[in-house]
């Protein structure tokens, strides 16, 4: 057996984890480090949350499987939970948020055929990221995730992000457009947060061209934009949205919610999943929007954006090294004016957990249970940290201690 018996799929770094308790995460050796991106947007209410805790482990100790060939509770209250809140119809329940966009991207090309067009496009958008399954890759805008698994899926048609323009002249020369994906803030490709305009206009072209508008919300639903969906700050309504990531706090889940047409489009047979929507998971994630309400969440996602994003403008205004700070709610950019995958190690030396994406983006997902003071002292390490690696400090590294 090798000694590290996994698939070279993953560029670790060496920590080894045992636990975590809020924004804090320990390792095996005792050493504690704040987590500035929650496993990329998952835990959103922080590691080991009380009350998805006690859900997960009473829901263990009553079911933790039912095949879909039956109805569960479970699955019925969260289903409910969701439309309630997000003014969509129905929901397909998967486990991860790639699933989730497989059964978006099925549901328009049915969708199509059904309306007579025998070779379906969807259109997304340069630097979108949707998943890494051989539909979702080939919907993902970044050439990187696609090389080497080839051939792609047909039936994508790209679009820069936030120009209205090109969408218009992809529908005034394709007549085989069925729905346009996008994420109100692209992840993955950088923290880049959609023009209101842009949206709205989507929808607009949507409404008058029979498509379908479909909303990537795996990193950006449950809370983390400051509304449990970001299209609710934006005011437009899709016909298709997906989710997963916070959904359930870092148990596995994810969902496809639907309205009008959309939602009666699949039929018995069509689509399916093993384990998706299992009492288990969607007890979780009931446990997730309870706590989200009830604490008073998205208020408070909103509240910390603008306190930390404040601090952030004032520390670096007039740096040459930072070219923007931008974002919606708690999901934040830092773009600097070079490259910085240095940062991530350099940070963990400090016992700070940092993600850079898009190769000069420092990407910011706390939990929105944050204190202020742990907020505070998110931000400063960030920026201590920042202009260090800048030169534009001379307060010397040293490395944490348990």
């Amino acid at each position: 057996m090798a000694d590290q018996p996994l698939l070279n799929t993953y560029g670790r770094l060496p920590i080894v984890f045992d636990h975590g308790r809020g924004p804090w995460l320990y390792d095996v050796d005792g050493n504690r480090y704040l987590d500035t991106f929650c496993g990329i947007a998952v835990t959103g209410l922080g590691h080991a949350h009380p009350a998805v805790t006690r859900a997960i482990q009473d829901q263990a100790a009553r079911l933790v499987h039912c095949s879909n060939l039956f109805h569960n509770t479970a699955q019925r209250t969260l289903a409910g939970k969701l439309c309630d809140i997000s003014g969509m119809d129905g929901v397909f329940f998967a486990n991860s948020g790639a699933e989730a966009n497989e059964c978006a991207l099925k549901l328009a090309r049915l969708y199509g055929h059904n309306r007579g067009v025998h070779s379906p496009a969807i259109i997304v958008m340069h630097r979108s990221f949707h998943g890494r399954t051989l539909a979702t890759l080939t919907a993902t805008g970044n050439r990187r995730v696609q090389a080497g698994f080839e051939p792609l899926v047909s039936g994508f048609i790209r679009a820069p992000f936030n120009d209205l323009d090109a969408i218009a002249a992809i529908a005034r020369s394709n007549p085989n457009v069925v729905a346009v994906l996008a994420e109100p803030v692209q992840g993955e490709g950088g923290v880049n947060v959609a023009d209101p305009a842009w949206l709205q206009g989507i929808r607009e072209v949507c409404d008058h061209y029979g498509w379908l508008m479909m909303l990537d919300e795996i990193q950006t639903g449950n809370g983390r934009t400051g509304q449990h969906f970001a299209y609710q700050t934006y005011g437009v309504t899709p016909d298709v949205v997906t989710l997963a990531k916070g959904l359930g706090n870092g148990f596995p889940i994810g969902a496809c919610l639907a309205r009008g047409e959309a939602a009666r489009t699949f039929q018995p047979g069509h689509h399916g999943s093993t384990f998706g929507g299992n009492p288990l998971a969607c007890t979780a994630a009931t446990a997730v929007i309870e706590t989200l309400e009830q604490d008073n969440l998205l208020a408070r996602a909103r509240s910390l954006s603008e306190r930390m994003r404040t601090r952030l403008g004032s520390a670096f205004e007039g740096a040459e090294y930072v070219r923007d700070i931008r974002g919606l709610g708690l999901m934040i950019g830092i773009e600097l004016a070079s490259p910085c995958a240095e940062l991530v190690p350099l940070a963990k030396t400090q016992g700070l957990l940092l993600n850079v994406t898009a190769e000069r983006v420092i990407r910011l997902l706390p939990p929105l249970t944050l204190s202020d003071q742990e907020a505070d002292m998110m931000i400063d390490q960030v920026i201590r940290i920042l202009r260090l690696y800048a030169g534009d400090d001379h307060q010397p590294l040293t490395p944490k201690t348990p």
